[in-house]
């Protein structure tokens, strides 16, 4: 028998407060290690440890390479690094983003289920979209306990809602009541005869490491998907787990269903913008060459410059209309758009 000694916990947008009011239920001597990934920019230092230190007793660092994992202390990931669980100590790697984040919450609880299997209990917090689902999934494979804060209690509630219908969590409470759920849990006694870490865990957490071989093996996770990875065009390979199916690329890039959809949506939004520029740009040139056509008297070049502007200009007013609204607001298009 063992006992849970390692929490890890996850949290996006919303996530400050949460974690305070988690941490600072949490009592001075607390017996599990406890790591937390809040998704934050890659560039500049975090404050994010001095803040927690003022609501808990327990110490509070920055995650430092290297070090062991020590119960009675919350070790929080550094800007532009995955926090990750290797053995009992943590490792801090630039390895491929998932769904857009480094550190990502489901690095950490991947590696944490990895590693720890059984004596690991997942905490997912307030955040947008789908973060940390698939990481929960892992946690709950390897025989580890997954928590969520309750949607209501959550400022934003998308990830512990994702975490609780697809990921199946254990237990839900808001987060003023997590650290008593979280010392009961710690208290217990658990089997450690837990299913292996499977083949695909193994592999996706080498590319988190940034572990070449992982990187270059030509038998990809998953099965092509037919989808472009929005970070570097590669194709994207459909991964099932746990009846959640998710995207990762050549080079490691992972995706969850939502993030890729926003994800998209950006890159969709940047090519409208690139469109009505040079929509603008056309209808601009079009004009002047018009203007000096008509000066000098060529009527008939005149008219086809002319022609181009008003075609230029009505198609970069669909484009307004769309970008402003994200429809065309059901307007016709003009004749000169409709029949060319």
């Amino acid at each position: 028998m063992a006992r849970r000694d390692l929490v890890v916990v996850g949290a996006s947008a919303g996530g400050i407060e949460a974690l305070r009011t988690l941490l600072g239920s949490l009592p001075p001597d607390f017996s599990a290690a406890v790591l937390v990934v809040l998704h934050i920019p890659a560039t500049g230092r975090s404050a994010l440890p001095e803040i927690l230190a003022r609501s808990t007793p327990l110490l509070v660092r920055r995650a430092v390479n290297g070090a062991p994992l020590e119960p009675g202390t919350v070790t929080v990931a550094v800007p532009d690094h995955h926090l990750m669980v290797v053995g009992d100590r943590l490792l801090l790697s630039r390895g491929p983003r998932e769904n857009g984040h480094r550190p990502a919450v489901d690095v950490l609880f991947r590696t944490a289920a990895r590693t720890a299997g059984p004596r690991v209990v997942a905490v997912v917090l307030s955040g947008a979209l789908d973060d940390g689902t698939a990481g929960m999934i892992a946690v709950r494979e390897r025989g580890g306990v997954g928590v969520a804060q309750d949607p209501e209690d959550a400022i934003y509630p998308s990830m512990p809602t994702h975490a609780i219908e697809v990921a199946s969590v254990d237990h839900v409470a808001p987060a003023a009541k997590m650290g008593s759920l979280l010392e009961e849990l710690v208290g217990e006694d658990v089997s450690v005869d837990a299913p292996e870490a499977s083949e695909l865990m193994d592999v996706e957490a080498a590319m988190a490491e940034f572990d070449a071989a992982a990187l270059n093996d030509d038998d990809r996770p998953g099965t092509p998907s037919g989808f472009g990875c929005p970070s570097c065009h590669g194709a994207l390979f459909a991964i099932t787990e746990g009846g959640m199916e998710r995207f990762r690329c050549r080079v490691g890039h992972a995706w969850s269903p939502e993030a890729l959809a926003a994800e998209q949506a950006e890159a969709l939004e940047g090519a409208l913008w690139m469109a009505l520029r040079g929509l603008e740009e056309r209808a601009a040139l079009s004009l002047r060459m018009g203007e000096r056509a008509q000066q000098r008297g060529h009527a008939h070049t005149a008219s086809s410059f002319r022609q181009r502007h008003d075609e230029a200009q009505a198609a970069a007013l669909l484009i307004r209309r769309l970008l402003q609204h994200g429809e065309l607001d059901g307007g016709a298009l003009p004749d000169e758009v409709t029949e060319r």
